[in-house]
């Protein structure tokens, strides 16, 4: 929420909107200055609204609430302009969420570190729709080399590859040092 801040000024100060009759009368005047000031915390959020729906500029509170505008779950650990990244980039990683592209660019957003990303290959097709798929072709491995080990969360990046990867491709991550 939003609260005054000291010193600002209405830009649209209510006693000017007055008739010029009831502008003299001091009594409304300073009502319309008190009523001002109430108003000056909803005035600029309105004003400044291009500046909230931002992720890259919005204020923290309001960069967690546009997150769960958009659907992205975020982590605590993870970087607060990473956390902003990912909300950014939120429309993009949904257009590739399930490729290996899409997990990569997901991954390469929330993890400070190097990524690499072995699938499978395998390719199979059916005539029956409920036919078992080959094991090699539904597995991923991804391998992560953390530059700070101790602020690397293995349960984050766990949660990320388990929503960007297909829910019938099994995963494995392997975090190594360096």
């Amino acid at each position: 929420m939003r609260a005054a801040t000291p010193g600002v000024e209405s830009p649209y100060p209510l006693a000017t909107l007055l008739p010029s009759v009831l502008r003299e009368d001091r009594f409304l005047a300073r009502w319309t200055a008190g009523l001002d000031e109430v108003l000056v915390p909803i005035i600029s959020t309105i004003d400044c609204l291009h500046g909230y729906l931002d992720p890259l500029l919005a204020p923290e509170d309001f960069v967690r609430w546009l997150a769960g505008w958009f659907g992205v779950l975020l982590d605590e650990s993870w970087a607060f302009d990473r956390q902003r990244a990912v909300i950014a980039e939120a429309v993009e990683l949904y257009r590739m969420r399930g490729t290996l592209t899409g997990l990569g660019r997901h991954l390469a957003l929330v993890v400070d570190g190097t990524v690499e990303i072995e699938e499978g290959g395998g390719v199979s097709w059916s005539r029956r729709p409920t036919a078992p798929s080959p094991e090699d072709a539904t597995r991923v491995t991804v391998r992560v080399v953390p530059n700070d080990p101790a602020a690397f969360s293995r349960d984050a990046v766990e949660a990320v590859v388990r929503a960007a990867k297909p829910v019938h491709v099994v995963h494995r991550l392997v975090v190594m040092t360096a």
